[in-house]
């Protein structure tokens, strides 16, 4: 389903608000004029977009959610944010997720939570060099219960616009779980369908046409929380055929492509158009239809054996085949990395070539072509 892209870098709009008392960051929910600040929001969005402030206002603060609903047809899905506003000689000025101001903004509100602060405040220029959108280390699980396998029920294919940012799940005993800890809020102002969880390294993951869900407004959830049952919810707008989550990812505010980003261990491909594509663990590769078996997160400093064909791997003495082999590693295996050193260049997957070699927590070494960790960086430190 799929809407034209939202353009964010829009001029910051201002809506005259009534006088009111001089402002306060104490919580003083009658004092919140919260009809102007919905207009304000109204205004950057479009006449459609549903507002949700909640209790989340003050004289001078005000955050929530918004949404630009889509029609209830197959193919069109909805566009939400997180706003934060501040309300500045009688003006709201408002920031949407994905925009500058919007962090900085989120990082001075008074009306966040000290977490929210943190986590909405951070900037991408604020985080490690390591922490760069080549860099496709999640640290999350698959949506679900670790143990269970479900259905690949639909390949990468929107949220919104062209970007294939989303992969369908169904099956199992249908609870749908946060895959990494984080801030979790609702995104529909009816309180159904939709669950948007925001993680650390500038990451946020949606989940939505959820039955049963829980409300949430900023609410610290752990990884594997429960966020609902997959469902057919299409309370901001959409269609569904049959009850499954449609998970999404987001990075420093946006969509991005799910592509070659993991999850359970999980490689995502795409492939063709939209809703095909496949999945890998080493060489095993799972079809759309196929299940997906959740073998839980994978570490930032771990990575997946994967020999491009399901032959073993050499551990070695040292980083380079000059060295002894002390052992071997079956395709699909997960190893933890203490440092990493160069040595002698071999050719992985997709063509990836690399003089990178990964010291394991056993003092074995192996090859960075033969382990997706992610990165094509060092995922721990060089060796000393």
């Amino acid at each position: 389903m799929r809407l034209p892209i939202a353009v964010l870098a829009l001029s910051l709009v201002g809506v005259p608000a009534p006088a009111a008392a001089a402002p306060t960051d104490a919580f003083v929910a009658a004092a919140a004029p919260t009809g102007a600040l919905v207009a304000a929001v109204v205004a950057r969005l479009g006449p459609s977009a549903q507002v949700n402030v909640a209790a989340r206002s003050t004289a001078q603060w005000g955050f929530g959610t918004a949404v630009r609903p889509a029609a209830a047809r197959e193919g069109a899905y909805p566009e939400g944010w997180l706003f934060v506003a501040r309300r500045e000689t009688g003006i709201w000025r408002v920031a949407l997720e994905g925009e500058a101001e919007f962090a900085t903004l989120s990082a001075a509100a008074s009306i966040l939570s000290g977490d929210e602060r943190r986590t909405l405040g951070a900037t991408k220029a604020s985080r490690a060099a390591t922490e760069a959108s080549s860099d496709r280390r999640t640290g999350m699980r698959l949506p679900f219960t670790v143990g269970q396998t479900w259905r690949y029920t639909g390949g990468p294919h929107p949220m919104n616009g062209s970007v294939r940012s989303s992969i369908d799940m169904a099956g199992g005993d249908g609870r749908v779980l946060a895959a990494r800890a984080g801030l979790a809020y609702t995104m529909c102002r009816s309180g159904k369908g939709w669950v948007r969880v925001v993680h650390d390294r500038g990451f946020a993951t949606d989940y939505y046409h959820l039955e049963g869900n829980i409300k949430v407004d900023g609410k610290q959830v752990a990884e594997g929380a429960f966020l609902g049952n997959i469902g057919n919810d299409v309370s901001c707008g959409g269609r569904s055929t049959g009850r499954h989550v449609h998970f999404s990812l987001r990075r420093d505010g946006n969509y991005v492509a799910i592509d070659k980003y993991a999850f359970g261990k999980w490689v995502i491909v795409a492939t063709g158009g939209s809703y095909e594509g496949a999945a890998l663990h080493g060489s095993k590769r799972v079809a759309v239809g196929g299940g997906l078996y959740n073998y839980g997160a994978l570490g930032l400093t771990q990575g997946v054996v994967d020999t491009d064909g399901g032959t073993t791997l050499n551990r070695r003495s040292g980083p380079g085949t000059g060295n002894a082999v002390v052992g071997k590693l079956a395709d699909g295996d997960t190893v933890t990395i203490a440092c990493s050193a160069r040595g002698t260049r071999h050719t992985g997957r997709n063509n990836y070539v690399t003089d990178l070699w990964n010291k394991l927590s056993d003092g074995s070494w192996v090859s960075d072509a033969y382990v997706w960790t992610g990165t094509g960086a060092p995922v721990n430190g060089n060796c000393t």
